[in-house]
């Protein structure tokens, strides 16, 4: 598996399941590795901003999926962070980023999601 963004790509390695059908990670779990990553990588981004110094920041997302086809629910994320900056700016710094998290805030506002589809040429457009 690749990203790309900005044209720049990396590799992530994802072993397959098992069975040898699919990949070993679901959809779900990366879902909120894409909540931790993206907090975690803004808050010292917004740190940066802030004129603060973060020693060591760590993000915990977790979902809960009743079945096939539902969306997540009780999606809920918890952060530590470790600075020598007061307990006072580290709150401030942690709600300011809950607040500008594109990827939180995207989730949060129900962006609709639209298949388009790859055919090979000659193949009908899916709609």
């Amino acid at each position: 598996m690749s990203v790309s963004t900005d044209g720049s790509s990396q590799s992530l390695p994802m072993p397959p399941k098992a069975t040898g059908q699919g990949s070993g990670i679901n959809g779900g779990e990366f879902l909120m590795l894409a909540l931790a990553t993206c907090y975690c990588n803004d808050l010292y981004r917004e740190a940066q901003r802030m004129g603060l110094s973060l020693s060591r920041a760590e993000v915990e997302a977790t979902a809960e999926f009743a079945g096939v086809g539902l969306a997540a629910s009780h999606i809920r994320y918890r952060a530590h962070v470790e600075s020598p900056a007061s307990a006072e700016q580290i709150a401030e710094l942690i709600r300011h980023t809950d607040a500008v998290a594109e990827v939180h805030n995207t989730i949060r506002a129900g962006v609709p999601v639209v298949l388009a589809a790859w055919r090979p040429p000659g193949m009908p457009d899916l709609g």
